[in-house]
């Protein structure tokens, strides 16, 4: 298969831990490398956003990345992607012509590129296969953080409705897509997001401490964008909470030293007396994070909403136990008390008592914690998308009788 992948707002390539730049990055650049070894050609097309990059960066075996003019070379607000939308297609449709490409199939990430899939679905008379990593309509149910406008949710809503397929995560995810936009249950199909189980794996807990800069003391990792649905905020008070929490460490990846979000957090940790105790790197490389994963004690995802949870992933395969909020599949990848503990709530009482609970726990060893998430591989989740491609193309060039 040939397929044109579209990320417009968001480059796969793009710092990871920075605003926009998540756990969709990682997703769109490891399926494009894995559909590329199973022999399928694989172009990601994605927003030029720094005049210094490349306009076609080769990911891998059969997969590029190729960034697409359209406004000026600098990090935009996702809305203003969306404004910019005729000049990138107008942009990518020109590319394509240029170099004489041809496309089996388009599948796009997040609603702004849906839309840009729609057009293309229509002008290269091709499938369309979306999935939308979050919901507007789910995440403004917890009144956290700057809420989606209207136009995204109005736009998931009609979206859900004209495209071929929609790739769902979870069955939790799926669910919200039939109940809250009346999405077609049979037009869903769930694959999970997956780990490079080769980058994250178990290191020597001594070393990676070192190499990171933090030898002494019990380490509770975050690993994320800077972002309040992520639930950094309880995490802070939960840590403030911990008895005996004087020789406990909060290590909080992600960001950049510009982000207002972390100047908030600087502020709530001094506010709680805890200053000295919170130490936030910045964005990490994903080659540095397996020595964090490894040199810490326990990894939190205090998240409101998550689609599917990414880091908890990394986290196992490192031999990390994890504790986390009942959100995306977490609870059917956690094992209660053997890798982790799943918690019923955010509030920093409760990830308090649980991540006292973990830190006082002796949890499986690293080996069978990497082990209990070994069938989430990336080969598995290219393999899996592979099958919901090829039927969709069966089933889209069959004529209507």
């Amino acid at each position: 298969m040939n397929i044109a992948v579209i990320s417009a707002h968001s480059c796969p390539a793009g710092t990871l831990g920075t605003k926009d730049t998540g756990g969709m990055s990682v997703y769109t650049l490891e399926i494009a490398r894995e559909l590329g070894k199973l022999g399928h050609k694989v172009d990601v097309y994605t927003r030029l956003h720094n005049p210094d990059d490349l306009v076609v960066l080769e990911l891998g075996e059969n997969a590029r990345l190729i960034h697409i003019e359209a406004g000026e070379r600098t990090k935009l607000h996702k809305l203003a992607v969306h404004g910019l939308l005729p000049e990138f297609t107008a942009n990518l449709e020109m590319f394509r012509k240029e170099n004489n490409l041809e496309y089996d199939i388009v599948y796009t990430h997040y609603w702004i590129s849906t839309l840009a899939g729609e057009e293309f679905s229509r002008l290269w008379q091709v499938p369309h296969v979306t999935m939308f990593h979050t919901l507007g309509a789910m995440k403004n149910t917890f009144g956290v953080g700057e809420p989606d406008p209207d136009l995204r949710i109005d736009t998931e809503g009609e979206l859900v409705k004209s495209v071929h397929r929609i790739i769902a995560p979870t069955e939790r995810e799926k669910g919200e897509l039939v109940n809250r936009y009346n999405a077609d249950p049979n037009k869903i199909g769930v694959v999970p997001c997956g780990v490079n189980m080769e980058l994250f794996r178990p290191l020597d807990r001594a070393e990676s401490r070192q190499r990171i800069g933090l030898v002494n003391g019990k380490i509770i990792l975050f690993a994320g964008r800077i972002d309040p649905l992520k639930g950094i905020a309880n995490l802070v008070k939960a840590v403030a909470l911990i008895k005996g929490g004087k020789d406990t460490r909060l290590v909080i990846v992600g960001g950049g030293n510009g982000d207002n979000e972390v100047q908030t957090y600087r502020e709530l940790a001094r506010d709680c007396g805890i200053a000295e105790n919170v130490t936030f790197t910045g964005a990490v490389s994903q080659d540095t994070m397996p020595y964090y994963y490894t040199a810490a004690d326990v990894c939190v995802l205090p998240s409101y909403y998550e689609s599917f949870g990414l880091v908890a992933l990394e986290a196992l395969s490192c031999g990390m136990p994890v504790v986390a909020n009942d959100v995306g599949d977490l609870k059917n990848i956690i094992r209660q008390g053997e890798t982790g503990f799943v918690t019923a709530g955010n509030s920093p009482a409760v990830l308090a008592e649980t991540i006292g609970q973990a830190l006082d726990s002796r949890f499986a060893p690293a080996e069978t914690i990497r082990e209990s998430v070994k069938q989430y591989t990336w080969a598995d989740v290219a393999g899996a998308l592979t099958g919901e491609f090829e039927r969709l193309i069966c089933r889209y060039r069959v004529p209507v009788s």
